[in-house]
């Protein structure tokens, strides 16, 4: 039987662990190879790394920091940010990497899509959506660090990365990104109905009952969460944490009726 991954997000810019709230300010909080440690000892179900200023800046993905990445990951682990072309996506994939994702270059030429995953498999093809809500309560996809709107359906491009061969969608909002004030549900029951391949939702959980609110709505599905993991307490001081295996056990089992 499958059952929801707990996921941590970790978002890197200029080599260092950052965290966002709603995409802006970026404050810096550590060491990505330190925190990458801890979520081993804590056995973390998998891991999502994005280099948030890669795409928006135009650059490579930062190889030598993947390396040093997979070769500390004890779990599977997604990697995103600055993959443009399949000899990215495959080299990643070379240095330990389970998963490649991508989002703007999907957005920008789907075809890339199709030949990541003809080379290293559909379970390896994350697309990440990146969602806001406008003005008129419409949800849209956004690119460059949640600053240009693609005027795109969240709906439309999860289908088209499905259709396309994607192994999973990762819809990330950025309204509720760092607030810790439970996922956007509206949202995530829209997406998890529009397609059947597996998904996950990241933005907004800040406490395991957020998490539980989500599995409870959607079913089997990736929960995955940056703040939670790496913030503690009302002041938000930096600690580095995942739930134990009995609360994760018991988080699932009550989420899906398991006896």
């Amino acid at each position: 039987m499958l059952f929801p991954r707990i996921t941590p997000c970790l978002l890197i810019r200029n080599n260092g662990l950052v965290k966002t709230v709603k995409f802006k300010p970026f404050k810096y909080i550590g060491d990505p190879i330190n925190a990458v440690k801890i979520f081993n000892e804590k056995e973390a179900d998998e891991l999502i790394v994005l280099d948030i200023d890669a795409s928006a800046k135009g650059l490579e993905p930062d190889f030598s920091l993947i390396k040093k990445l997979a070769a500390e990951c004890q779990m599977p682990l997604c990697y995103g940010g600055g993959i443009k072309t399949l000899e990215h996506a495959t080299r990643i994939i070379k240095l330990g990497v389970e998963k490649v994702a991508i989002s703007s270059a999907f957005i920008e030429n789907p075809n890339l899509l199709i030949e990541i995953i003809t080379e290293i498999g559909s379970q390896s093809g994350v697309v990440i959506l990146d969602v806001k809500k406008t003005i008129l309560g419409k949800y849209e996809v956004y690119v460059n660090n949640g600053n240009t709107s693609t005027g795109q359906s969240p709906i439309d491009l999860a289908q088209k990365a499905e259709k396309f061969g994607a192994g999973e969608v990762v819809i990330n909002s950025i309204d509720n990104d760092g607030v810790m004030g439970g996922y956007d549900l509206s949202l995530a029951s829209k997406v998890r109905k529009a397609v059947d391949i597996p998904i996950s939702f990241l933005g907004g959980a800040g406490n395991l009952n957020h998490m539980g609110e989500l599995i409870k709505l959607c079913g089997v599905v990736g929960v995955a969460s940056g703040s939670f993991f790496v913030f503690k307490g009302s002041l938000r001081a930096v600690l580095i944490n995942y739930p134990s295996y009995s609360d994760k056990s018991k988080l699932i089992k009550d989420s899906l009726n398991i006896s």
